[in-house]
């Protein structure tokens, strides 16, 4: 399979270009700006390189660069905003701080017979986000491209296959952004797009029985929708030699056990061994406030009941986890400048503290592309059109001390708001919605009486792959009715707010 490279310099769009990439039929692949120039020589399947954006300026004395002969190696490369400034002042030209800043949109102008803008009509709608700009072109590049506030917004080196841009055709607001991702990826490279879902499930399940053999795999299923294509790809895979073990932590939503239950084992027939282990995990959360320390607490517990329940069952060579490729990014273990926000439990872990080798499936993927294989293997829509759930469960939505009467509260408000959303068919637009329970109380009225009681916030934001996300407007009589019935049924509530926060300057949890 062919592999488009993107080498990370810290952008916040960085994701979004393997995104747009994929959509595209071509398989991506994120890496630090560091990467290894002999990993990249030694990859035959690597068929050009995307140099991304990022916050440095490439003459500052720790700016992130890449090693200066990956433009040696004869592959095509397209270097975007930082891309393009590095390309320049490596191979020779020079790059300045901008008179101006630019930010937002902007018109480009070009040749229309360039080919690396095919089918679009100059101007066009282009998204900038610099503060340096290049001002004399490295030996051999021309300008195929500019704007008012940009005399180089686009250069190339034809002979060589080296392409920047100043804007981010990866971002919504770049109009025919995709069109030219498509030209250079087709035109420029040659790339074949045999990226599909198909092609993943068929390469994924040869490279199982290839790792695994005849030896035995566990699995910790939580019922997301990670886990849950995991599990039945990897049952696809080795059949019986899967077997799954489902902990209730006592922080899961309203019969979350029940249904994880009758799924897999009625559905597809797996292995599957359920663990209670509530009063643990409540016990070890007594009286913590932290969020950062819930984490780590449910993490090293749900290790230590998964290590001490693996013992009975017999003997395992193979831990299979569906982590995903923004958990991979995201995690401490993604060595790129893009900061971590928060730890992610599933990724990691397990493998330090028992004798298994890792098994993860899904670390090539975006959540949308874990959907489409789900569906693509046939499993319930009730599972595989699920919203994402944290690790760490209702914990992290209740901001403050965890006690089981909290997550009473949490769990039958959040069941009233899902089932709401579904009731009014708006529960597949939003990407995520969720309830939280805050550490705040209000004065109320109820009847006659006054009330002191909880607030609770709810949460729904629209996004493709949880890197970026804007918040969902729902209409305000739907929300009125949410309201009403939580504060009517749920005792303990007496006001209910709205998050209108998008992602960034927010996170989508709130912990």
């Amino acid at each position: 399979m062919e592999k488009l490279l993107i080498l990370d310099f810290g952008s916040q769009y960085t994701q979004l270009i393997a995104r747009k990439v994929r959509e595209l039929s071509v398989y991506s692949e994120i890496q630090p700006f560091n990467y290894p120039l002999e990993k990249i020589k030694n990859d035959h399947l690597i068929k050009a390189i995307i140099l991304s954006g990022g916050p440095a300026s490439v003459y500052a004395k720790n700016a992130p660069r890449p090693d200066v002969a990956i433009f040696d190696l004869g592959l095509p490369v397209l270097g975007i905003c930082y891309g393009l400034q590095l390309i320049a002042y490596l191979l020779g030209g020079e790059v300045n701080k901008a008179a101006c800043r630019e930010y937002g949109r902007a018109d480009l102008f070009f040749d229309p017979d360039e080919p690396f803008f095919a089918g679009i009509s100059s101007p066009t709608q282009v998204w900038m986000s610099h503060g340096d700009h290049l001002t004399v072109l490295p030996e051999g590049f021309e300008i195929i491209g500019k704007t008012d506030n940009s005399p180089i917004a686009a250069v190339a080196h034809r002979e060589r296959k080296i392409y920047g841009l100043q804007f981010h055709p990866e971002v919504y607001h770049t109009t025919h952004g995709r069109k030219i991702l498509s030209n250079f990826l087709f035109k420029i490279c040659g790339f074949k797009g045999d990226w599909s879902t198909e092609s993943f499930i068929e390469s994924s399940i040869k490279k199982i029985r290839e790792m695994v053999g005849s030896e035995q795999v566990l699995l910790g299923l939580s019922g997301g929708v990670d886990s849950s294509v995991a599990a039945v790809l990897i049952h696809k895979a080795i059949g019986d030699q899967l077997t799954c073990m489902f902990i209730d932590t006592g922080l899961l939503r309203a019969d979350e056990a029940e249904e994880v239950d009758r799924v897999f084992r009625q559905n597809f027939h797996i292995n599957l061994i359920s663990i209670t282990a509530a009063d643990v995990f409540l016990s070890k959360l007594k009286g913590v406030v932290d969020p950062e320390e819930k984490r780590k607490i449910i993490g090293k517990t749900f290790v230590e009941v998964f290590e001490k329940e693996a013992r009975k069952i017999g003997k395992f060579k193979y831990l299979a986890q569906g982590t995903l490729y923004p958990d991979v990014i995201e995690s401490v273990n993604f060595k790129g400048p893009s900061a971590t926000i928060k730890s992610h439990h599933n990724v990691g872990g397990l493998p330090e503290k028992m004798n298994f080798k890792l098994l993860e499936p899904l670390r090539e993927l975006f959540k949308d592309e874990v959907r489409a294989v789900g569906r693509k293997l046939n499993i319930p829509e009730e599972i595989i059109g699920r919203h994402p759930f944290p690790g760490p469960g209702l914990a992290v939505r209740i901001l403050g001390e965890i006690t089981k009467e909290r997550l009473k509260v949490l769990r039958q408000a959040d069941a009233i708001y899902i089932e709401e959303l579904k009731r009014a068919g708006l529960y597949d637009e939003i990407w995520q919605a969720f309830a939280v329970l805050l550490p705040v109380q209000s004065v109320g009225v109820m009847g006659d009486e006054r009330t002191y009681e909880n607030v609770l916030a709810l949460r729904a934001v629209t996004s493709t792959d949880g890197m970026t996300a804007d918040w969902y407007e729902i209409p305000s009589p739907i929300l009125a009715r949410i309201s009403n019935r939580i504060i009517n049924e749920v005792k303990g509530i007496n006001r209910v707010v709205y998050d209108i926060s998008s992602k960034p300057p927010a996170t989508i949890e709130w912990e």
